[in-house]
């Protein structure tokens, strides 16, 4: 489960000076490879399948792939023994290692981090025109001082921030110079899991390094990152490769290398990038207008699962369910409600909540989306005028209500809101679980939750709610209100 691993953002770390990767080359045995270079040869002299040559993307695109470097001022550094000097991140303060990394280390102005009071971190981007336009992540470049832009001639420039989404995760750049080596921008809805791609960046400092694997899967959501549908590969990706880019097989990029799924902060076979389109997107919004317009709905949503599917009597898991409409937001205005799923916008098929909240963000505000909904058994058309997204807080206070009573076929003790309670949460009915057991507790309901619906029935009353009860005797979806989110959750009774 995702929840069971640590996302980490490849924060190049801040803290993390290049030679730290040499601390691994230290524990491989000496001889390891010319061991590992014998069988290979006599494999390639007796096997004719061909594994593929990245030594053309190299050649075309390493001149365009760079290093970002960046400054933190005012940052509290760590410090090793004895006050002598910043530690190094990783490294144990009394391990012997850190007195060889200090003594060795690359040298700031001021020492290995430049300084008390400043923090170096190193990242990767790319030149997407000739004129000096670089994307890297927005997570390398935050809260800079100084970026500075090393190409692979060693050549090295100030770079001027143009903006930054933090949304995507993406950052524009600007280098005064020109006639410079740039990028093929391909197409990542082209992508096909199973292929190959390879990725170019800086891994702890390491510049103009090529690693490579396979598409392992498209559309990928992942938690707090609902306007981007990542791409998931096996490519080696650490430290330093954050704002590199992803490489097709003919040389084009397709992806951002942004995130990795992690326990020990180190590459374990899980990376993220951020489809190319979606960067491009942005990227154009930041250069020509200095910000990123998005659309919206106003609604909450969330992935159809097997046993949602089955609630809600669609022949497959697919599209995006709504789990709670926003008063008075377009959604609303439109007759949108919670328990349907989008399958459509505007011919274009939703399989996930990320291609939804993509493919409305991408949308001009104002403009009319034509979304096929599923609603009570049957597909029907909904037309929604969309408008501009801005940042929004939602508060939901603390339920405290009338007597409970209990559902023993869910396993559910639950009262009714009282009219304070509906009032803040905005809802004309609710119930408030105050115990749980049994089928509800193994669907992960938790006491406090407000439960609103049973599948697309709104609840008002306990009586109502034990009335659909003795109806079913199969999975049903409950609408949950949990702190400031709605989620439906599949609950099996049968």
């Amino acid at each position: 489960m995702l929840s069971s691993l640590t996302a980490r953002k490849l924060l190049i770390a801040a803290v993390i000076p290049a030679v730290f990767g040499v601390y691994y080359a230290f524990t491989v045995p000496a001889h390891s490879t010319a061991n590992a270079a014998q069988p290979a040869s006599t494999e390639a002299s007796t096997s004719s399948v061909r594994l593929p040559d990245f030594t053309r993307i190299v050649e075309q695109n390493g001149a365009a792939v760079v290093n970002v470097s960046v400054s933190r001022g005012e940052a509290a550094t760590a410090q090793g023994p004895q006050g002598q000097g910043p530690a190094i991140p990783g490294i144990p303060p009394d391990d012997p290692m850190q007195e060889f990394f200090r003594r060795f280390g690359p040298q700031g102005p001021q020492g290995p981090q430049g300084g008390p009071g400043v923090q170096r971190g190193l990242g990767s981007g790319f030149i997407v025109s000739p004129d000096g336009i670089v994307i890297t992540n927005a997570h390398v470049v935050a809260d800079a001082s100084e970026i500075t832009v090393k190409l692979t001639d060693r050549r090295e420039f100030e770079a001027k921030v143009l903006g930054v989404d933090k949304r995507t995760d993406i950052a524009v750049l600007k280098i005064e110079a020109k006639n410079l080596p740039a990028v093929k921008i391909g197409r990542a809805n082209d992508l096909k899991v199973g292929e190959w791609v390879a990725a170019i960046g800086s891994p702890f400092g390491f510049e103009n390094t090529i690693t490579s694997g396979i598409v392992s899967a498209k559309a990928r959501s992942l938690p707090d990152e609902n306007f981007v549908p990542f791409i998931q590969t096996d490519v080696a990706v650490n430290p330093g490769n954050s704002g590199g880019p992803l490489f097709n097989m003919d040389g084009e990029v397709v992806g951002v290398n942004s995130q990795i799924f992690s326990r020990t902060g180190g590459y374990m076979g899980l990376s993220f990038a951020i489809p190319i389109d979606v960067a491009m997107h942005v990227k154009d919004d930041l250069v020509q207008n200095g910000r990123v317009t998005r659309s919206r709905i106003g609604v909450q949503i969330q992935d159809v699962n097997q046993a949602l599917a089955n609630s809600f009597g669609l022949p497959k898991p697919q599209g995006a369910l709504i789990s709670a409409v926003e008063p008075g937001s377009p959604a609303e205005k439109a007759g949108l409600k919670s328990g349907d799923v989008v399958l459509a916008v505007n011919g274009k098929e939703i399989e996930r909540l990320s291609e939804l909240s993509g493919t409305i963000a991408a949308t001009k505000p104002g403009s009319n989306a034509r979304l096929q909904v599923w609603r009570e058994g049957k597909s029907r058309d909904v037309d929604v005028t969309v408008a501009e997204l801005k940042d929004q807080k939602v508060a939901v206070a603390a339920a405290t209500g009338g007597d409970s009573q209990t559902s023993a076929k869910l396993g559910l003790t639950v009262r009714e809101l009282g009219p304070e309670e509906r009032t803040q949460l905005k809802t004309e009915g609710g119930l408030v679980v105050q115990n749980v057991t049994g089928a509800a507790a193994r669907a992960g309901i938790q006491p406090g939750d407000v439960i609103l619906a049973f599948n697309d029935t709104p609840l008002k009353s306990v009586e109502q709610l034990t009335t659909l009860m003795k109806k079913t005797d199969k999975t049903v979806a409950l609408l949950i209100q949990r702190d400031a989110n709605r989620m439906y959750v599949p609950v099996q009774v049968g």
